[in-house]
């Protein structure tokens, strides 16, 4: 259904009216829950747009060349071989 960092994200941002609703008292707890899941979309949305934008980027990138050694030594002058 939803990510977990999707709840963990509308928590957080309906936290100040869960706190009112459940510790302080001062709210009551139906109107806490219709922030909270007012609050759920919301989340869902702004952590589907990097997502979205990382998940193109995985997708789209370009394969590494093949980059092959040489095996020639440029510090010093080539060396003939001895028969």
């Amino acid at each position: 259904m939803f990510r977990f960092s999707t709840i963990a994200l509308a928590a957080i941002m309906a936290s100040p009216a869960l706190w009112q609703a459940f510790v302080t008292e001062s709210l009551d707890p139906t109107d806490a829950l219709i922030r909270f899941l007012i609050a759920v979309p919301i989340a869902a949305v702004l952590l589907a747009i990097p997502r979205t934008v990382i998940n193109y980027y995985r997708r789209h990138r370009p394969l590494p060349t093949l980059i092959q050694a040489d095996a020639n030594r440029t510090d010093r002058p080539a060396e003939t071989p001895t028969p």
